[in-house]
C-alpha cells in the first residue's frame, strides 16, 4: 500500500512536539493495528521502514535528559530506519516516516521526531537493522497529558518553534497571485512541516504544474540531515496538493535541489 490516507491532511495543523504522556491511557487494538498497518504497507521507498513498537520492556527514553530535554511516559514508540547506502536516504525517512506521525496524530496521540535523546542500544535490541542500515530517529507515541508542561513548554522555546516564517522568505517562481490552488494548500502545508529546533532549510520553487524543494544551507545541524526535514516537507506538499484534488508524483534531483512534485 503506497495510498496516502485523507486523515493526514487535517493532522498537520493538529500536530505537535510533545514530551509528557499519561501513563494511565493505554493505546487500544485498534489503533495499535491500524498503526502497525501503515508501518507495514505505506512503503513508497523500499530502503526506508518504520517500525511501531508497542509497550517495550523498557523504557527507552529513560534519562536521556538532552537539547531536546526528557520524553516521559510514552507507551509506544516509532523507530526510523534507512539504508545508508542509499544517498536519498534522508529524505526518503522523512516523506515515509512524517506519514506515520501523521496517522498517529490523526488517531488523538502525540508523537516527537527524536534524534538525540533515546537509548540507542535499546532500541537496536528490539528493532533489527540489516547490514547497511541506520536507526535514524525516533518518536515516542502515547496519549499526551491534558496541559503542556513548564518543561515541555521551554523546550518549545514558549511557542517560538511552532512559528514559520513567512511564505515570501521560501518561495520563488510564479508570483503568489499567480499560484494554482493546490499550490497554495501545498506550500501552506510545506511552510507547517516540523524540524529540528525549526530551523526550516528549506525553499520551494513554484510553477504552474511543479514544485521544487532545494535546500537552504547545507549539511547537518543538531545530528539531523536537513534532508530529512525536507523530506517531511515533500510529504506535506502531497497532502496539500491532493486537498485541493491535484495527483503527483515525486522526482528525486541532485542537490542543491533536493526533489520535484509533478503535477500529472
Amino acid at each position: 500500500m503506497t495510498t496516502i490516507s485523507p486523515a493526514w491532511y487535517p493532522a498537520i495543523n493538529a500536530r505537535r512536539a510533545r514530551r509528557a504522556y499519561d501513563k494511565s491511557k493505554t493505546i487500544g487494538t485498534e489503533v495499535k493495528n491500524r498503526l502497525h498497518e501503515v508501518c507495514n504497507e505505506f512503503r513508497p521507498y523500499p530502503d526506508v521502514r518504520v517500525e511501531f513498537v508497542s509497550e517495550p520492556p523498557y523504557d527507552i527514553f529513560a534519562n536521556a535528559l538532552g537539547f531536546y530535554g526528557n520524553i516521559k511516559g510514552a507507551p509506544a514508540f516509532l523507530a526510523f530506519v534507512g539504508d545508508m547506502s542509499d544517498p536519498n536516504v534522508q529524505e526518503k525517512m522523512g516523506y515515509t516516516g512524517e506519514a506515520a506521525v501523521l496517522e498517529a496524530t490523526a488517531q488523538g496521540l502525540g508523537t516527537c521526531w527524536v534524534a538525540l535523546t533515546y537509548n540507542a542500544k535499546a532500541v537496536k535490541s528490539l528493532v533489527k537493522l540489516g547490514q547497511t542500515e541506520k536507526l535514524i530517529c525516533v518518536s515516542p507515541v502515547g496519549y499526551t497529558t491534558g496541559t503542556w508542561s513548564f518543561e515541555e513548554k521551554a523546550f518549545s522555546g514558549f511557542g517560538i518553534y511552532h512559528q514559520r516564517n513567512p511564505l515570501s522568505t521560501m518561495v520563488s517562481g510564479l508570483p503568489e497571485s499567480g499560484w494554482p490552488d493546490w499550490a497554495k494548500a501545498a506550500v501552506e502545508a510545506a511552510r507547517l512541516a516540523p524540524s529540528a529546533m525549526n530551523r526550516q532549510p528549506w525553499s520551494f520553487h513554484v510553477e504552474k504544474d511543479r514544485i521544487t524543494v532545494a535546500i537552504k544551507n547545507r549539511g547537518m545541524e543538531f545530528n539531523v540531515a536537513k534532508r530529512l526535514d525536507c523530506g517531511i516537507a515533500m510529504l506535506h506538499i502531497q497532502l496539500g496538493a491532493l486537498s485541493c484534488g491535484a495527483q503527483g508524483k515525486w522526482a528525486l534531483l541532485k542537490s542543491p535541489q533536493l526533489a520535484r512534485f509533478q503535477i500529472e
